[in-house]
């Protein structure tokens, strides 16, 4: 699952933050928790961390790690009753005029009986990535950084794309009075 949001803040300030993988845990919905070991960001950095809803601490380690573009961070293989699932947490960024472009990826390898319970997964993530995004944006926005509010125009167009996290509009849902009664 994929998403995207624009955070006010140069892209060398954003790869700084989401490099520390302790940071995870303070807007991610896949990680409950990082050691706070001090850990050098850096590709093959590990870190120790607990998944939701897990007691036990799981391995994290930078997979990728360009400077200023791109990182990703892979969990080790976690084992349950039904199979065995292996995260992936993935940022790609990109310079934008209103502050950098963070894309925003998760990844889960299944292997076995938890094939099945792919659907449910990416419904999850559906859900929670987005709401993770604009978590990022809050934390890293700051009280005095907020960028000037998009015109009217720019926004309707923003959400007629659905661009950059948000959801197109809606229609308000039409009432009948007086049908059926």
């Amino acid at each position: 699952m994929s998403t995207s949001t624009i955070v006010p803040r140069p892209a060398e300030e954003v790869f700084d933050f989401l490099a520390d993988a302790r940071n995870l845990a303070l807007w991610s919905s896949g990680v409950a928790a990082v050691a706070p070991d001090a850990v050098p960001p850096g590709e093959n950095a590990e870190y120790h961390y607990h998944f939701p809803g897990r007691h036990r601490e799981h391995r994290l380690v930078c997979s990728v790690f360009q400077p200023g573009r791109r990182i990703t961070f892979r969990g080790r293989r976690m084992w349950s009753p039904l199979g065995t699932q292996v995260p992936e947490y993935g940022f790609r960024l990109v310079p934008h005029p209103r502050g950098t472009l963070v894309g925003l990826t998760v990844t889960c390898i299944l292997h076995g009986p938890m094939v099945l319970l792919a659907p449910v997964m990416a419904m999850a993530w559906r859900r929670d990535l987005p709401e993770d995004a604009h978590k990022l944006r809050e934390l890293l926005r700051g009280p005095s950084t907020a960028p000037p509010a998009p015109s009217l125009s720019a926004l309707s167009a923003l959400q007629a794309d659905g661009a950059y996290g948000i959801a197109p509009a809606r229609p308000a849902p039409s009432v009948r009075a007086g049908i059926g009664t």
